[in-house]
């Protein structure tokens, strides 16, 4: 049963709704096909009673049924437990108690965040039969903020790789071009968001995982300040640089999903304080007077197909801000601590079954256990000091613009022949955010001649997810590219 909400909590949650319902745009009388809802629609009609979650949750597992063989998208799908779910969310609604936009929504979790009795396999072999005792922290937020988990998503092998070409269960496949890959390593969410089999989603960031993916699969997919969003129960890669954020098909719906994840965690090990503001409401701000910087070497060597898309992204920004200017960003850390991290979290587990992974995740952990323990002090000592010096760039400049990705989605066999040169490509990009710390968000800002997404990447100061959503936001209203449906 919902815990009863004091007036505080009471009047937030009517705010969220309230923007929700402000940008959910045309009303929805009922839904032929309620998979097509975007979250923001599908919690208006939830709240009036023309939807049930149950309904809607049903045609979601029922999509799953018929697409996902075709995208290998899904480890594990929570059927049984995510209709029990629903009806007990109904009975809610029926007694008039709501939890806010999330209520009744289908969302889906990379398998690298635990679930308690849920298998959580990470992609990997070793981890084929693994059921945490505990959720996640995102999950605990989630399921009280009214989310129905449908299940856990495939992704590259414990994320070590931007593909998702290399996982225990076979390679994620793009529902654009299935012969291609979706990115990685938060692959599944990508490919499930985009081939609407769930609302939402989360995946998770250490050089780009969920970035990469929603532009190669051209959806949303927003990574926060580091430390905004807890990362307490989730397998992960590197702690210094690990972030977890919402994947979906608009950026109003990645906005409602933030609002769930954001806040203080006492028990997490990376976890800030910090204010939470109303993200879905800010989406409402004007952004004509935010300005613009354009680092230029995150131009350099693009696909030209990529440039000319993101050329057009720039001059429609143009329209919607104040100025643009060329800017210069901090010089990265040569060393960085994902490999030493990175091994210290598998050495036993590699001492116990290394066969057990695959070669190529095998090959990039066991680096880590070459680094000596001076130069893993120094990229630590190093990422703190960088992480400083991003924070002057935005005395000149509100927000950062570049291309999400330089290359458009290469063939699954490609990436398996050259898995390191893939993900060093696909990182390019988007990884040096990781090590700034700051919120960043792609949005698709053109397709190929051969119908395949190409993303946007906007990033913003520490703690600055209202001006980077409420521009990308307005980018998206302005254009339609995030309208089109993968053909499946």
């Amino acid at each position: 049963m919902a815990r009863a909400l004091d007036r505080r909590e009471f009047l937030a949650t009517g705010a969220l709704g309230a923007a929700a319902y402000a940008l959910s745009g045309a009303a929805f009388a009922q839904a032929a096909d309620p998979t097509a809802l975007s979250i923001a629609e599908a919690q208006r009609l939830i709240r009036s009673g023309t939807l049930s979650p149950l309904e809607l949750v049903e045609a979601y597992l029922e999509r799953i049924g018929r697409f996902d063989a075709r995208l290998n998208a899904f480890v594990t799908v929570t059927g049984e437990r995510a209709a029990a779910r629903a009806r007990e969310l109904e009975a809610e609604l029926a007694r008039g108690q709501w939890r806010g936009p999330l209520h009744g929504i289908p969302i889906a979790l990379k398998d690298n965040i635990d679930t308690a009795g849920v298998l959580t396999t990470a992609a990997s072999a070793m981890y084929a039969d693994r059921v945490p005792d505990e959720d996640a922290e995102v999950v605990t937020r989630l399921e009280a903020a009214g989310a129905v988990i449908v299940g856990k998503l495939n992704m590259h092998e414990f994320a070590y790789g931007g593909t998702s070409a290399f996982t225990h269960t076979g390679p994620v496949r793009n529902p654009w071009d299935t012969e291609r890959i979706p990115g990685g390593s938060s692959g599944g969410s990508g490919a499930a968001v985009a081939a609407r089999l769930c609302a939402g989603a989360l995946g998770t960031d250490t050089g780009g995982s969920v970035r990469i993916p929603a532009a190669h699969c051209g959806i949303a997919g927003l990574k926060p300040t580091y430390g905004l969003a807890s990362i307490r129960g989730i397998i992960p890669l590197s702690v210094s640089l690990d972030h977890v954020g919402p994947m979906c098909r608009t950026v109003a719906d990645t906005a409602l999903l933030l609002q769930a994840l954001a806040g203080y965690d006492p028990r997490g090990i990376a976890s800030i304080r910090a204010e939470v503001p109303d993200y879905a409401g800010a989406l409402l701000r004007r952004t004509s007077s935010l300005r613009l910087g354009v680092p230029r070497t995150f131009y350099d060597d693009l696909d030209a197909q990529v440039a000319a898309a993101v050329d057009g992204a720039l001059g429609v920004l143009g329209d919607l801000t104040a100025s643009t200017q060329d800017v210069e960003l901090p010089a990265l850390p040569q060393a960085r601590p994902v490999g030493v991290e990175a091994y210290a979290y598998h050495a036993d587990l590699l001492a116990e079954s290394r066969e057990l992974y695959e070669e190529s995740t095998l090959a990039r952990i066991e680096t880590g256990a070459e680094v000596p323990a001076t130069e893993y002090a120094e990229a630590l000592y190093q990422l703190k000091l960088v992480r400083k010096a991003i924070a002057r760039v935005f005395d000149d400049v509100d927000l950062l613009v570049t291309p999400t990705l330089p290359i458009l989605p290469v063939e699954i066999e490609a990436a398996r022949e050259s898995p390191l040169e893939a993900t060093r490509i696909l990182i390019r990009n988007t990884a040096p955010f990781n090590s700034y710390g700051i919120p960043a968000i792609t949005v698709p800002c053109g397709f190929s001649r051969e119908g395949l997404p190409i993303g946007l990447q906007i990033c913003g100061r520490a703690l600055g997810e209202v001006d980077v959503l409420a521009l990308a936001h307005a980018y998206e209203q302005a254009t339609d590219w995030h309208g089109r449906t993968p053909p499946l």
